[in-house]
């Protein structure tokens, strides 16, 4: 396997990790990046830029097993609700919005059909009961920055909010788009463009401007590894398989918002602001997020310390309503536990259904983020992603707290 990019000394488990997820995982083309202490130690990157091999990414024409370049992004799906959550957190950091307001103080029009006291940590904490819409909405909907919104304010709660949680894997989406729209007058795609990836230096989009397109490869769907040496095998989520193959379930409701499923490799979908499922990134680009989150990187620091404490303080924990496995939620952003084996303890971060995974933990100083164009059919826990933490572990742990 032809690496490209550096390890710095005592990473090497890192590359050797990435290296096994191509010879052993049957990943195509995939970038890792890891930052210590705002600096980064780990930037690799291998494969080719489309899962297809052929070399047909969007614009440039292509050439066959056009590889992945130092510069290749992808579609990360549900990573990209981590850097959205950081949105309303950094606003209420900046006295802008308040975590304990009922969303309908900014967006009136929310505040009807039993949701008049859904708070905006509500929506954060996957609390909301709005998981599901009546009716799914067309890919175009999806798309058109107000038909998400509008069908959200008429929606009526699958349960009383704050009670519960459960995944919300679309109307995510458009509960963070609508609400910071109404709380700063600038789309959320453009929020995070100038206020988070702009003084970052960030290769990390929600919205891809079209003269980026021709960087970012074909993702879609690859093969299950099977247990080959010393390879992973896969624990199956019987409860999880079940509960989506009942067309009446939340599992199943909530991740068929959108009908018929959009094309991800669809310029039009590429472009649209969505920040549950539609980013775009680089794997440094990640990593250096959730380093400023935790720290200075090159001067510039997202998150107060008391902002690190909400993003990571357990709002959310216990069998969820959607992914019927236990999982457990700060504001916005997944925490360590079975459902999201992170670091340690103290970590916080995000995956991506199939694939993706970014996070950082404070303890250690360490952010990290993974992107590939092999969508496996996971929401959390990938054995690529995985590994790859297991290997960071290694690096970063005494003898004997190594595991």
């Amino acid at each position: 396997m032809d690496v490209q990019g550096t390890v710095e000394a005592g990473f090497e488990p890192v590359r050797d990790a990435f290296v096994r997820n191509f010879e052993r995982l049957g990943e195509r083309g995939a970038a890792v990046a890891v930052y210590r202490d705002g600096r980064k130690v780990v930037d690799l990157w291998a494969g080719t830029r489309d899962v297809t091999g052929q070399g047909q990414g969007q614009g440039d024409g292509g050439s066959d097993a056009a590889p992945w370049a130092v510069d290749t992004a992808q579609v990360v799906r549900s990573a990209t609700k981590g850097v959205a959550a950081a949105v309303p957190l950094l606003l209420h950091q900046r006295g802008q919005i308040d975590l304990d307001a009922p969303v309908g103080t900014y967006w009136p029009e929310f505040k009807s059909a039993g949701k008049e006291r859904v708070l905006v940590r509500h929506v954060l904490s996957h609390r909301a009961g709005l998981p599901v819409l009546d009716r799914p909405l067309t890919p175009a909907e999806a798309i058109d920055g107000e038909s998400g919104a509008r069908a959200l304010a008429a929606q009526r709660p699958e349960w009383e909010p704050g009670t519960d949680h459960g995944y919300h894997a679309h109307t995510y989406s458009w509960l963070i788009a609508e609400l910071v729209r109404r709380v700063t007058g600038r789309s959320v795609g453009r929020w995070i463009a100038e206020e988070i990836a702009r003084p970052l230096g960030l290769d990390f989009w929600v919205g891809l401007p079209a003269e980026e397109a021709h960087r970012v490869g074909l993702i879609g769907p690859v093969e299950e590894p099977t247990a080959v040496g010393g390879a992973l095998r896969l624990r199956p989520k019987r409860s999880v398989s079940e509960a989506y193959r009942d067309a009446e379930s939340l599992t199943r409701r909530a991740f068929g918002v959108i009908e018929p499923r959009p094309d991800e490799n669809d310029p039009a979908y590429r472009a649209a602001e969505l920040p549950a499922s539609g980013g775009i990134s680089t794997a440094r680009a990640l990593a250096r997020c959730y380093a400023a989150m935790i720290g200075p990187v090159d001067g510039h620091r997202l998150f107060a310390p008391a902002t690190l404490t909400l993003a990571r303080t357990e709002e959310s924990a216990g069998p969820d309503r959607v992914l019927v496995v236990a999982t457990r939620f700060g504001l916005g952003f997944m925490l360590h536990g079975p459902a999201a084996p992170l670091l340690g303890p103290g970590s916080f971060g995000h995956p991506g259904r199939g694939g993706s995974l970014g996070f950082a933990d404070p303890e250690s100083g360490i952010a990290m983020g993974y992107v590939t164009n092999g969508m496996r059919k996971g929401v959390t826990a990938d054995p690529r992603a995985q590994a790859l933490v297991r290997a960071v572990r290694s690096a970063t742990s005494s003898p004997d707290e190594a595991i």
